[in-house]
């Protein structure tokens, strides 16, 4: 078993005690240690502190992502890291301050990880919880059989959809609109076709890096 801390402080981080499997979800900036752009911590002292650890890269359609992302940039940028020109992007309609988060992040941030990282997409975890897991037990190098009750159990509990048996990260929960009925394509009830067109040129490219495509948006 391993313990697991949602965006912990960087600080936190390096005094963990790695005897024990740990796993960490985007550690929290802190002013001592510089970061570069796109990432909340430097890469540098995260691997001078675990050379082991493992980095798996979460990634969600862009379309999907800025729906799932409005509530926290609304709130004077609330999720992070930011970019660094966040202040300039305030001037611009919220769901382009979206984008522009998205994207900053699966450009500069994914460049500095991409070399070594395991990319994991959101839709992917959706359908295939169960598949999702095994690969990263196998780059892990866990045995899956071992785990399979618990893992299962965690599969249980990915839904697409608001239900009993859905589990929604503490960290998330004040982030959460109501205002959507499934997780994967969400984009299509949250999203207007002016909206739509307004993100395109933010976030197509970087999107077809990772094998999303806008086409079938507009």
């Amino acid at each position: 078993m391993y313990h697991y801390s949602s965006e912990p402080s960087f600080t936190d981080v390096l005094g963990a005690d790695f005897s024990s499997p740990l796993a960490f979800k985007v550690p929290r900036e802190v002013a001592a240690f510089e970061a570069a752009p796109g990432l909340s911590f430097p890469l540098t002292e995260m691997q001078r502190c675990e050379p082991r650890m493992k980095y798996f890269w979460v990634v969600r359609h862009p379309l999907d992502a800025i729906c799932s992302l409005r509530v926290g940039i609304s709130q004077e940028w609330g999720h992070h890291p930011k970019p660094p020109d966040w202040e300039v992007w305030l001037r611009r309609p919220l769901i382009q301050q979206c984008a522009h988060h998205w994207a900053f992040l699966n450009t500069f941030g994914f460049e500095q990880v991409s070399a070594f990282a395991t990319i994991i997409k959101f839709e992917n975890m959706i359908s295939e919880p169960n598949a999702v897991a095994k690969s990263v037990c196998k780059v892990l190098a866990l045995n899956f059989h071992t785990l399979e009750t618990s893992l299962s159990q965690w599969a249980d509990r990915v839904q697409d959809t608001n239900n009993d048996e859905f589990v929604e990260a503490e960290t998330s929960r004040a982030y959460s609109r109501l205002d959507h009925s499934v997780r994967v394509g969400r984009w299509r009830e949250n999203l207007s076709l002016e909206e739509i067109e307004s993100v395109l040129p933010i976030v197509s490219d970087p999107g077809v890096n990772f094998g999303y495509s806008c086409d079938d948006a507009c």
